[in-house]
C-alpha cells in the first residue's frame, strides 16, 4: 500500500455555502482531480445529522461508486459544554462519540479525526466500540499543540497501552507553518493594521520559525508590539504568530506507527505550485519513509482571509494543492 490523495470536504465550505456547489458536486469536483479520498463533515454538508435516514446513506453509497471516490475520514466534534452550567459528564461523551463511530461506519469511512479537545479517558472507553466496527480513532494535533505539549502525550500515554490498529493521530500540518501566511498579514493590513508592525511580526514569526528542537514561543511578540503603539490590528497579528507553530517535521518519524490520517493543511498556492508557508516538499518524503498509507487531504483555509476582497476559487486552490501531492508521490501530473 502507498499513501493516497484526498480532500477534506472542509476545504469547499465557502462554495458549499454559497451554494454554488451541492454535496455531491464536491465529492465530484474532487474525483476529477484524481483526489479520490472524501473526508467528511456532517455537521457542516449533511443537514439533518446526527438524525440521517437509510436513504441518506444510500445515495452516498452511490455517489462513492458513480465517482470513483473512497470515504477516508469522518470528522468529529464533542460539545463538552452542551449544558449551559456543566460540563458533559464522561458517559454522555463517551456516547457522543459512539454516534460519531456509528456514522462514520455507515459512511465507510475507515478513520475518525477525533477533535483535539477530546479528553483521553473519552478515546480510551471509545476504542473497543470502535475495533468492533472498524473505525480509527484519530486525535487530530492542531496548533498551538504539539507532538510534545503535555496533553498529546497524554493521549499517547494511552494510545501506547492498546497499540496503533485502532487509535493513533490526525496530524494537521499547520503544525509546520515556516513562514508566517501573507493571506493572514495582507488581511491584517487591509483591516487597519500598521504595516511597520505587521512586517515586524512577520520578521520575528519568520526568524524563529524552520529550525530544530522545540518549537518557538512567541507569546512575547504581543508586549513588544504594545510597546510599539501597535492598534488591536497588530496585536491580533501578534497573537495570530503566538498560535501558529513550526515544529521539526522529522518529529513525524517518532509516530509513524501512529499516524492514521493527515490534515494536510493550507493556506496559499502560489502559481509555481508550492504552499506559500508549509514546506510539503520537506513533510511528504518524510511521511513516506516512515510507512505512511493513509490518505494526504487537502484542507483549505485560505478563502476566509479574501473574501473580502474577491470571491475565492476554492477548486483552483485545492487542484494546486493536489497537482503537489501528485508529483510528490510519483503520480503523473493530472489533477
Amino acid at each position: 500500500m502507498r499513501a493516497s490523495r484526498g480532500v477534506s470536504l472542509y476545504s469547499l465550505q465557502q462554495a458549499y455555502y454559497l451554494r454554488r456547489l451541492t454535496l455531491e458536486d464536491c465529492i465530484a469536483a474532487c474525483a476529477a482531480m484524481g483526489a479520490t479520498g472524501i473526508e467528511t463533515l456532517a455537521e457542516q454538508m449533511m443537514p439533518g445529522f446526527p438524525h440521517l435516514p437509510d436513504s441518506f446513506y444510500e445515495q452516498w453509497h452511490g455517489w462513492m461508486e458513480r465517482y470513483g471516490t473512497t470515504p477516508t475520514a469522518h470528522d468529529m466534534f464533542l460539545d463538552t459544554k452542551r449544558w449551559k452550567h456543566r460540563l458533559l459528564a464522561h458517559e454522555e461523551m463517551v456516547s457522543s462519540v459512539r454516534r460519531d463511530i456509528d456514522h462514520a461506519s455507515k459512511l465507510g469511512c475507515t478513520v475518525i479525526r477525533v477533535l483535539v479537545i477530546t479528553p483521553p479517558e473519552v478515546v480510551e472507553a471509545c476504542i473497543p466500540y470502535a475495533a468492533e466496527r472498524g473505525v480509527k480513532l484519530a486525535l487530530e494535533i492542531h496548533a498551538p499543540r504539539h507532538f510534545d505539549d503535555e496533553w498529546i502525550q497524554r493521549h499517547y500515554e494511552v494510545y501506547e497501552r492498546y497499540g496503533p490498529d485502532w487509535v493513533g493521530f490526525t496530524p494537521d500540518m499547520g503544525i509546520f507553518v515556516r513562514r508566517y501566511p501573507r493571506t493572514h498579514s495582507e488581511r491584517l493590513l487591509r483591516d487597519g493594521a500598521t504595516e511597520r508592525i505587521v512586517q515586524h511580526v512577520v520578521d520575528a514569526y519568520d526568524a524563529a520559525a524552520g529550525g530544530p528542537g522545540a518549537p518557538p514561543d512567541l507569546r512575547w511578540l504581543r508586549a513588544e508590539v504594545e510597546e510599539l503603539g501597535g492598534n488591536a490590528h497588530d496585536l491580533r497579528a501578534a497573537d495570530l504568530a503566538a498560535r501558529m507553530l513550526w515544529s521539526d517535521p522529522q518529529r513525524l518519524r517518532d509516530f509513524m506507527p501512529y499516524v492514521h490520517h493527515v490534515h494536510a493543511k493550507f493556506y496559499e498556492m502560489t502559481d509555481d505550485g508550492t504552499e506559500y508557508s508549509i514546506p510539503y516538499e520537506e513533510i511528504v518524503p518524510i511521511l513516506l519513509e516512515g510507512g505512511y498509507t493513509g490518505s494526504l487531504s487537502s484542507e483549505y483555509e485560505g478563502q476566509r482571509h479574501l473574501q473580502d476582497v474577491h470571491e475565492v476559487d476554492e477548486v483552483e486552490q485545492v487542484r494546486r494543492q493536489q497537482r503537489l501531492f501528485a508529483r510528490l508521490l510519483g503520480e503523473s501530473e493530472q489533477a
